[in-house]
């Protein structure tokens, strides 16, 4: 026991060289990741899960937007390392955890320029740590929600510089972090309308906002976010594809049971995302009842600025609930909400004495613990995979891409989703289309094939695409035996091939679109 507290006041305020612990060991935490998990999938020869596949099949291309309803920096920062690196899972995971890092560590940093302690900076690091989609959903899957997460701590971070300095750099910089947090997810907007609000709120920092300097912030986001903003309202099917469960219809049970639906489904999703970190850090008060604490105090501004951010955060949240009718909520997307709420904690407890330290102790060795017990499972979770639409993770590419072309070269693969991305680690010049790419008959080239596996996946979507395209079969469909690796069972994916080719233009049907 006498070490674990040694190793836990040693990541508090320890030091490696000039850096900090907690952040040293951070660094090492995502270099470990990025280095085993390229490994693994090297030496198994197993492909990625369903977003980094998706992120395969974008980043051959530089857009102001993409489909499915997503903003597009994350797939911009994919397509610049790998650029760098190459079309490759080295590329995917430089991504992933370099922006799990730079969140983690700007929250510590944030916490460190508001004038907190170490600890307080540790314990909100860690604390962050505790949220299941943190230490293990974003680990083998996610890619927005990833950068919703770091720039939403960013943007924060860019603020308490901001109030600290107050100069045109800062404020220039601040508007770069407001582009890169509505740009890494649209849902962002609510945390960049809480920390307005909360800022607006205390006397503190009221003139940061009201300084005219400010305009230059919003100028830069402006400027930064114009080109994506002119592709949505010109790609409007694109940038709506997946808004089915907000601003749905009030539904025939009316609209107050809607509304009493959209939040209890608010309030469970709410309760999966925080339910973790919030037992934590109960057990960690008990832990800590009996050591002496001061006199409580009122809170500063630095702590309200926070808490007011949540607060307003949830009440812009109710209000949209209660005004689109959704009714059926993810947990990942109360990150937006709820992202500083160890912060919050982590701020509170400095000022508690013995009792205070005691909780921050408890909550950084906890989450430190638990990110290293993680780290084997992750490994096994990026080679597997999981069932269902997760086993493409384990088909055998390299064989796939073989056959399909034993008969003659394929410059397009076209499938009715986008696990078939994963090819592009085979060729990285391979051409990758489904129903939610942009543009789609302009981009699809010959020879091409149309390749769909047997998960019941609807290809009506894609069918119909490739209508409109003036694309048809070529042929009868050809099914290939695909193996599957990493000990599969069955060893078999049986995989649906179809040759297409362009239709007489007498018999083609609407415009490429």
């Amino acid at each position: 026991m006498h070490y674990l507290e040694k190793w836990t006041d040693w990541l508090c305020n320890g030091k490696v060289g000039p850096f900090n612990a907690a952040l040293f060991c951070l660094a090492i935490y995502c270099l470990v990741q990025i280095v085993v998990m390229t490994l693994l999938s090297h030496i198994v020869g197993t492909g990625v899960g369903v977003d980094d596949s998706e992120q395969l099949m974008y980043m051959h291309y530089l857009w102001a937007g993409y489909g499915g309803s997503q903003p597009p920096l994350y797939t911009w920062l994919a397509r610049l390392v790998a650029g760098v690196v190459g079309t490759n899972i080295l590329a995917l995971k430089i991504v992933k955890y370099l922006l799990i890092g730079v969140a983690l560590a700007s929250a510590f940093i944030a916490v460190r320029r508001l004038g907190y302690s170490s600890r307080a900076g540790a314990a909100a690091l860690f604390g962050l740590l505790l949220f299941p989609q943190m230490v293990w959903e974003m680990q083998h899957a996610l890619t927005h929600s990833i950068a919703a997460f770091c720039f939403s701590l960013v943007l924060f971070l860019a603020l308490v510089e901001l109030v600290q300095r107050r100069s045109l750099v800062a404020y220039g910089l601040f508007g770069v972090a407001i582009a890169a947090a509505i740009l890494s997810k649209y849902n962002n907007v609510i945390f960049l309308a809480a920390l307005t609000l909360s800022t607006l709120s205390l006397r503190e920092t009221r003139d940061v906002v009201l300084n005219r300097r400010f305009l230059i912030s919003v100028a830069v986001a402006a400027l930064l976010c114009l080109p994506t903003v002119t592709w949505s309202l010109t790609h409007t099917d694109q940038l709506m594809a997946h808004s089915g469960g907000f601003f749905a219809p009030v539904r025939a049970d009316g609209a107050i049971q809607t509304a009493f639906n959209g939040l209890r489904g608010l309030c469970k999703a709410i309760l999966f995302f925080a339910v973790l970190p919030a037992s934590i850090f109960a057990v960690a008060f008990v832990i800590a009842w009996n050591k002496p604490a001061p006199a409580p105090q009122p809170a500063p501004w630095t702590e309200k600025l926070v808490w007011r951010t949540i607060a307003f955060a949830l009440a812009i949240t109710i209000v949209l609930v209660l005004a689109s009718g959704a009714t059926e909520f993810r947990d990942r997307w109360m990150l937006p909400i709820l992202v500083l709420l160890p912060v919050a904690i982590a701020l509170r407890m400095d000022a508690r004495g013995d009792k205070g330290r005691k909780v921050q102790d408890t909550v950084v060795f906890v989450g430190a613990t638990l990110a290293i017990l993680v780290l084997p499972v992750t490994w096994y979770a990026h080679l597997n995979g999981g069932e269902s639409r997760g086993s493409i993770v384990r088909i055998d590419y390299n064989s796939l891409y073989s056959q399909l072309t034993a008969n003659g070269p394929v410059r397009t693969a076209v499938s009715s989703w986008h696990w078939v991305g994963n090819l592009r680690l085979v060729d990285p010049d391979l051409v990758i289309l489904d129903g939610e790419l942009p543009d789609f008959g302009l981009l699809l080239k010959e020879p091409a094939v149309l390749v769909t596996t047997d998960d019941r996946v609807d290809v009506e979507d894609i069918l119909e695409r490739l209508d409109r395209a003036g694309y048809a079969a070529d042929g009868l469909p050809q099914q290939l035996a695909v193996p599957m690796l990493f000990g599969s069972n069955p060893p078999i994916r049986t995989i649906t091939v179809t040759r297409l080719k362009k239709k007489a233009a007498a018999t083609t049907g609407a415009a490429p679109q």
